[in-house]
């Protein structure tokens, strides 16, 4: 056993089902691995044990709240009873003192004025799937019949801000997107999002989802999936965001990847386990009550055990999985380790080390290119509202200083 830590699980307790059919998802496939399963859905008795052993591990952990992330797949399918539910067992086994919190991420088509009701109630962060404008957000975003999503999404966000629920815009930056940065932001804030998370998709050819097929002209590009963004149209992406946001709407408007660069910049350990210097603390739920060391890493070779079977507390905090987040400090590169952005991106998410070095080194980020990109074309004004916000000032005072002429 290591030392109890603050920690983080992406809870499926409807596994990989879903209502649409994403071409980029990365997770119905999971369905495979529960081949017997006819029916995913978290059993009472799983989800009671895992309710009552995440509250007690992070009073252990000394969190000052026990939180609830749910994903999946799509979890309104379970409907609104089956969340009525999980609020009642955290309020069963929530200790005096401790407070709980629970967010939500859907695609939002399945909202009604019931989940409406409920979730402004429970207090319940939602999260709902945004690629952007319709053809946009059409392109990867299908049903099962092959169709566009877009304005069922459109009504599930009207449900949210009728009744005033909290939320936020997930947006995969994906082929279509990619050089679309300002495009993308100027629509999520027409739509009065004032909290964005910009997700980058890239997924390797190949049928078993790790082997990729061989890479062309050594162009990354070449061998991921079409749905992938390229490195270079990612780094566009960040910075006509960043350059318009700064503009105007900085302290009004909250894009997640800003504020953990603004932390990171600050000398701060990164609030997001994509750039910390080692990972393992954000952790995967199954509905089966199987504990995996990652939501990217939801195969059997990575499962820690069962909440049913063994506590979870033993699985949390163990040699193993510290040598998992150990891994993503030691399997950097000799080009990460020499660079000097290394503070601000400590080699991204392990997931996306599938590309070549500089000098042909395998294991290096995917999404370099990327970061490089945006800390060059962002990185003065990063540096400056990281010392405003060091003195005590607003990080807005920044874009108030006059800028020299390039």
């Amino acid at each position: 056993m290591t030392q109890a830590k603050p920690f983080n699980i992406m809870t499926k307790p409807i596994g990989p089902r879903c209502n649409i059919d994403c071409t980029y998802c990365y997770y119905l496939e999971k369905e495979k691995q529960f081949p017997a399963e006819k029916k995913f859905r978290m059993a009472d008795e799983v989800l009671e044990s895992y309710i009552r052993q995440l509250i007690e591990a992070s009073v252990e952990a000394g969190m000052p709240e026990a939180h609830f992330a749910w994903q999946g797949g799509e979890p309104t399918l379970l409907g609104v009873d089956y969340f009525r539910k999980i609020v009642e067992l955290q309020k069963k086994y929530l200790p005096e003192g401790m407070k709980v919190s629970n967010a939500l991420q859907t695609n939002g088509i399945l909202l009604d004025d019931n989940w409406g009701h409920f979730l402004k109630d429970s207090g319940f962060l939602v999260g709902i799937s945004i690629d952007g404008p319709k053809k946009v957000h059409d392109r990867y975003r299908r049903t099962r019949s092959d169709l566009g999503t877009f304005d069922a999404v459109m009504k599930g966000l009207d449900v949210l801000q009728h009744h005033g629920v909290e939320h936020n815009a997930l947006t995969v930056v994906q082929r279509a997107s990619g050089g679309k940065g300002k495009e993308v932001y100027q629509f999520l804030k027409s739509l009065g999002i004032t909290f964005m998370q910009f997700i980058p998709i890239a997924e390797r050819n190949g049928t078993d989802g790790l082997a990729g097929a061989p890479q062309v002209d050594m162009d990354p590009g070449n061998y991921v999936t079409q749905w992938s963004v390229n490195p270079r149209a990612y780094g566009k992406f960040l910075c006509d965001v960043f350059d318009t946001w700064f503009k105007s709407d900085i302290g009004e408007i909250y894009v997640q990847y800003f504020d953990v660069q603004l932390g990171l910049w600050m000398g701060r350990p990164s609030s997001l386990c994509v750039y910390a210097e080692t990972c393992g603390n954000g952790l995967a739920l199954e509905h089966d009550g199987s504990l995996y060391s990652c939501d990217h890493h939801v195969y059997p070779e990575y499962r820690l055990g069962n909440v049913t079977e063994t506590p979870m507390r033993d699985m949390l905090w163990t040699d193993r999985q510290q040598d998992f987040g150990e891994a993503k400090k030691t399997g950097l590169t000799a080009q990460c380790r020499a660079c000097k952005f290394r503070f601000a991106c400590n080699g991204g998410c392990p997931k996306h080390r599938f590309s070549t070095s500089r000098d042909g080194e395998e294991g290096h980020q995917y999404f370099c290119e990327s970061y490089q990109m945006f800390f060059a074309h962002a990185g003065d004004r990063m540096r400056d509202m990281a010392r405003f916000a060091s003195m005590g000032y607003p990080a807005s005072k920044a874009a108030e200083k006059p800028r020299r002429r390039r």
